[in-house]
């Protein structure tokens, strides 16, 4: 919890040929992907279940951020390897809102409006944009309608509805009967300055007439009665723990409670919650010896940064980018494969500049290996390069297990997009039409395929928001004439009339360069000469797209009439 060869698919497999697969797999000691590593221990460690719970869980104390999806999304992944085992599986993911607003981030709206509801529970906190019933609310339905974009369907827990409705009064109780022993488990990695000091109290209470958790808790009869003043406003009165909407447990033993609540067998955390001490730590000190229960099977998630931000993302300092953000840039499959592609534990970042051509190229690779397109190394990285695209896909089988498409997708390179959505002037559907056979793409029937319309999308977004000057581009208007000098000019108008003229007659981008350079030679230049004048006849730059693919994509007519002046 974050405090931050083609055989059948899996579709087509039965639960049992799938748990054979996954035993022969234990058995061998090679599971195909940390998630299969993560379940089998699951299963090891907390033996054969009827159903098991993986849970997951965040404070909406601001903007959630793709750290934060991190978490989720690995829960996820774990979720799908149990599934694919043939086991019943609850994921739940737990909103906190019922911690306390403590700062009011950078990047949100209305900041002295926040400011006045410092100190209340997150749920009581209004809406700063109006939409919706709180300011938690206004995060969590950011999330919640964002998560089935990405193929993650928890099931969400709300913390706040949960202590109103005295849910955990059994664990309330039990933490103020166990308060010593909860003292010494807290205090056992302190160091003497840092021990508990004086009479200390497992929970917090909101106050009744002011809701602010400025109080302190005067003293409890031993049963289900708790004596408490407010600072701020002077309220004071005994509460009945059985119908009390403001008592809290402090996270470090809410945490635990909820795991023995929940039954949870699976819950990942920060790397900065498990080092020794940690409240992974002392959490699972907590579940054993006050509620009885051993802690869940775990590992630890490293950060995410975001390249070209300094320093990790958080939402209390409003430098964030979320969800929603990276999907405008990658589409649902190649952002599930970020995750699914790279072992938690090991920090990365997200990238928004060139790197983005090469993460779906690498994508696409692994889908080529997938399908069996493109050979693998061997037999060990095809098993993990399927299993890593499987378990990017959004669409899953009954049951919630991992599936393989029914047709392997029609690939267009994200670069090539780019280039085709520039030359359509950023007009998506004309993008798809010019995708036409002979022209290095599909037939135009294949082309509508949704998932292309979902790339060329994120092409389009990413050209106009985050791609360098130098490989952006428009073509030039009819008319509009380059200032060439007069042999570079004459290169460009052989290019027109011995390559252009007769474009389509070039079967492939090779056969297209081998007439550029034959057209260079003819006009006296240099094949390097010539590509410059003509991407300055073309777009006004020195340089641009591969020109024999350039000139492949944009229609015959087209490039005659810009180049018709020369």
């Amino acid at each position: 919890m974050g405090k931050g060869n083609k055989e059948n698919t899996p579709a087509e497999r039965g639960s049992a040929a799938a748990n054979k697969a996954a035993a022969e797999r234990s058995a061998a000691g090679k599971a195909a992907h940390w998630a299969d590593e993560a379940a089998l221990k699951i299963i090891r460690e907390k033996g054969e279940k009827d159903r098991y719970t993986c849970a997951a869980g965040i404070t909406p104390s601001g903007t959630v951020h793709i750290g934060n999806f991190r978490e989720i999304i690995s829960v996820d992944l774990v979720v799908r390897a149990l599934r694919d085992l043939g086991k019943n599986v609850r994921f739940i993911y737990s909103w906190d809102d019922y911690d306390v607003f403590r700062k009011v981030p950078q990047n949100m709206p209305k900041r002295e409006l926040l400011e006045k509801y410092l100190r209340f529970p997150i749920t009581m906190v209004p809406d700063p944009w109006d939409r919706d019933k709180s300011y938690a609310g206004h995060h969590e339905a950011d999330v919640e309608n964002t998560l089935p974009l990405v193929g993650i369907h928890p099931e969400f827990l709300y913390q706040a509805e949960r202590y109103r409705a005295s849910t955990y009064a059994a664990g309330i109780r039990r933490a103020l009967e166990r308060r010593e022993t909860l003292k010494a488990i807290l205090d056992k990695f302190r160091d003497e300055e840092h021990k508990i000091q004086g009479e200390w109290w497992p929970v917090s209470v909101f106050c009744d007439s002011c809701s602010k958790d400025e109080t302190d808790v005067d003293g409890w009869d031993g049963g289900w009665g708790l004596s408490y003043h407010c600072n701020a406003c002077g309220h004071r009165e005994t509460v009945d723990i059985r119908a009390a909407k403001g008592i809290k447990l402090g996270w470090r033993v809410d945490w635990p409670m909820r795991w023995e609540y929940e039954k949870v067998d699976f819950a990942p955390a920060g790397k900065d919650h498990h080092s020794r001490g940690g409240s992974f730590d002392t959490a699972r000190h907590v579940c054993r010896e006050v509620y009885g229960r051993e802690a869940p099977v775990t590992f630890p998630y490293d950060f995410i940064g975001i390249k070209g931000l300094g320093g990790k993302i958080s939402s209390s300092s409003g430098v964030v980018v979320d969800l929603a953000d990276v999907l405008k840039v990658y589409t649902p499959e190649v952002a599930r494969y970020l995750f699914a592609g790279t072992r938690p534990n090991t920090e990365f970042t997200i990238s928004f500049d060139l790197d983005v051509i090469k993460i779906y190229e690498d994508y696409d690779k692994t889908e080529r290996i997938a399908w069996k397109i493109e050979n693998a190394k061997d037999e060990a990285v095809y098993r993990r390069e399927k299993r890593i695209y499987e378990l990017s896909q959004i669409k899953t089988a009954p049951g919630g297990k991992t599936a393989m498409p029914a047709v392997m997708p029609c690939q267009i390179p994200f670069r090539h997009l780019c280039s085709l959505i520039q030359i359509a002037g950023g007009d998506i559907d004309r993008t798809i039409s010019s995708l036409e056979k002979g022209a290095g793409g599909p037939s135009p029937e294949a082309a509508q395929i949704p998932a292309v319309r979902a790339r060329a999308l994120c092409a389009k977004y990413w050209v106009e928001e985050y791609a360098p000057d130098e490989f952006r581009f428009r073509l030039r208007p009819p008319g509009e004439k380059a200032d060439l000098p007069p042999e570079l000019a004459a290169g460009v108008k052989e290019l027109r009339d011995a390559v252009i003229a007769s474009i389509e007659s070039f079967a492939d981008d090779k056969s297209c360069a081998e007439a550029i350079y034959k057209a260079a030679e003819k006009a006296g230049l240099d094949g390097k000469s010539l590509f410059r004048a003509s991407y300055q006849a073309l777009i006004g730059k020195d340089q641009g797209p591969r020109l024999a693919s350039f000139l492949r994509s944009i229609n015959k007519e087209r490039l005659l009439e810009i180049l018709s002046a020369y």
